[in-house]
């Protein structure tokens, strides 16, 4: 109940291949393609994540580290 479901679409998917060809993306990266696709269609532009680096190629989004958001003393 505390999450709102974005649909998939034929926009995710047009944005998808765009992103994949723009940014020569291949193998297990392209379900990161797919999550920043669907990221931008829907007006979404921070992502949670363990492992930022591999969204660093998109400049669209803002891809934050759990650490980030804790105030370590």
């Amino acid at each position: 109940r505390g999450f709102t479901l974005l649909p998939d679409n034929e926009r995710v998917h047009t944005e998808w291949r765009r992103l994949v060809e723009v940014h020569s993306v291949s193998g297990k990266q392209v379900h990161d393609a797919r999550l920043v696709a669907a990221m931008m269609v829907h007006g979404v532009t921070h992502l949670l994540t363990l492992n930022t680096a591999d969204f660093t190629r998109y400049r669209e989004i803002t891809a934050v580290h759990p650490r980030a958001l804790v105030d370590i003393r």
